[in-house]
């Protein structure tokens, strides 16, 4: 393995100047951290995802562009060394205002991933001259020279063997001399167009580059000083903690902790790279470390909360002892590329809810097509307004433990209840008003009581 750590920045962590320079320091304190990996300035790629979805109004388009500018200029004006900075980050606006021209006209995936990927492109010009110019021997490199990916716009897949060779060819040699900038989410794919990993992905990225230089660490900076039992903002009594599994992680993850993207421990789990999460405001609180093996697994680790969450419910009378029907609606699913998350079946019917993994907003969406075709085979009723609440824990098949879960929630409204796929999650797809009653509630039954 490489003898240097990854760091990956937020985009909180590179909001502005001052939060640019805490990074900066972060880095400084790590005489083993030689590459880092950065997202865009926070609110910049909702501002990217609003063009790329096509505006039509010129002066609406406008305020945009200079909100963008201002953004990026603020912190450009703080710099010692402010020439060359200026003229890259102009360049990039100007292919912002043409990208965003375009789509006003007619937007496509090719076109939003080349659109919103000008957000990392500008704030790692802006990152690397502000470790210049405090004297650290910092260079920006363009990742998607060595971030391969298939042509799937929107949510690339990474091409692990392409990662790996061009890693070793053209990003270790100039680890070994530099503190190396670069861009997270963002790839490319074989013909040099612009990709993108979906929503989030800078953390995945980050761990796919970790992985392909076999970094000794993954350091994943953000807002938050670590883990916790669930975000503090909806349970204020929230605990930190200092260490969990991969598994346990991994399924955070998935089911909405924002701390990490969904697949980022992938790579990482893989080469067993060990994962700390941090805050770069305050980065001696500490923070998590995620590792293949923890000393400590107990029942319950935290709970986890994904909103905008759409639900799909087949019914047929057909289904009753039937054979191949489950088949047939896969079958018409894979072939739109739908790609399922939860899903929970009766003799007549199957629930199921959308994953969403792209670049855009809101919850995901059953395309007409699809619908048409499934509604040749049953009814259908499409729900949205809900959202999921996942229990994270470990060995959740212990006798008697979900007579608890099930008593603290007995006020609840819940849509769906998925169990017995893993040992680590218990989820429940509720009203979206309710959600955060029932995270406070969990939580404060299962995590605040004095016997824990």
């Amino acid at each position: 393995m490489s003898a240097f750590n990854v760091a990956k920045f937020g985009g909180t962590s590179v909001a502005n100047f001052e939060a640019m320079s805490r990074s900066a320091s972060v880095v400084e304190s790590n005489p083993e951290t030689k590459l880092v990996v950065s997202s865009a300035c926070a609110g910049v790629t909702n501002f990217l995802v609003e063009l790329a979805n096509g505006i039509k109004d010129a002066d609406h388009r406008q305020e945009i562009l200079n909100q963008l500018a201002n953004i990026h200029f603020s912190i450009i004006s703080e710099l010692k060394e402010q020439e060359g900075v200026k003229k890259e980050i102009q360049a990039i606006l100007n292919t912002v205002n043409s990208l965003a021209e375009a789509a006003s006209f007619q937007s496509s995936n090719q076109l939003t991933d080349h659109l919103v990927a000008c957000g990392e492109l500008m704030s790692t010009h802006i990152l690397a001259q502000l470790m210049r110019d405090r004297g650290m021997n910092a260079i920006r490199f363009d990742i998607r020279e060595v971030l391969r990916t298939d042509d799937n716009f929107g949510r690339a897949e990474p091409q692990l063997d392409d990662i790996a060779a061009l890693a070793k060819e053209k990003l270790e040699p100039l680890c070994n001399k530099y503190i190396v900038v670069t861009q997270g989410f963002i790839g490319s794919d074989e013909q040099g167009n612009t990709t993108t990993l979906g929503r989030g992905g800078s953390d995945y990225s980050a761990a796919l580059i970790a992985e392909g230089v076999q970094a000794a660490g993954l350091e994943i900076w953000t807002d938050v000083p670590g883990i916790y039992t669930t975000d503090p903002r909806i349970a204020p009594k929230a605990k930190a903690i200092t260490e969990i599994s991969f598994s346990e992680a991994s399924e955070m993850a998935n089911f909405g902790a924002k701390i990490l993207h969904p697949s980022t421990l992938l790579p990482a789990l893989r080469h067993g790279i060990p994962v700390f999460v941090g805050s770069s405001r305050e980065p001696e609180q500490g923070g998590t470390w995620i590792r293949k093996r923890v000393e400590n697994s107990p029942l319950y680790r935290a709970v986890a909360l994904r909103a905008n969450q759409t639900m799909v419910t087949i019914r047929s009378a057909k289904m009753f002892q039937a054979y191949g029907f489950l088949a047939k609606v896969f079958e018409i699913l894979a072939k739109h590329k739908v790609s399922v998350d939860l899903i929970t079946t009766s003799e007549i019917s199957v629930s199921l809810t959308l994953d969403k993994t792209d670049t855009s907003g809101g919850a995901p969406e059953l395309p007409p097509a699809v619908r048409s075709e499934l509604e040749e085979l049953a009814n259908v009723d499409v729900e949205r307004n809900l959202s999921l609440v996942a229990l994270i824990g470990n060995q959740m098949e212990t006798k008697g433990y979900a007579k608890d879960v099930f008593s603290t929630l007995g006020d609840y409204h819940l849509r769906m209840i998925c169990y017995g796929a893993s040992d680590h999650n218990l989820c429940f797809l509720v009203d979206a008003e309710e959600a955060k009653a029932v995270v406070q509630k969990l939580h404060q039954d299962l995590f605040e009581t004095d016997s824990e």
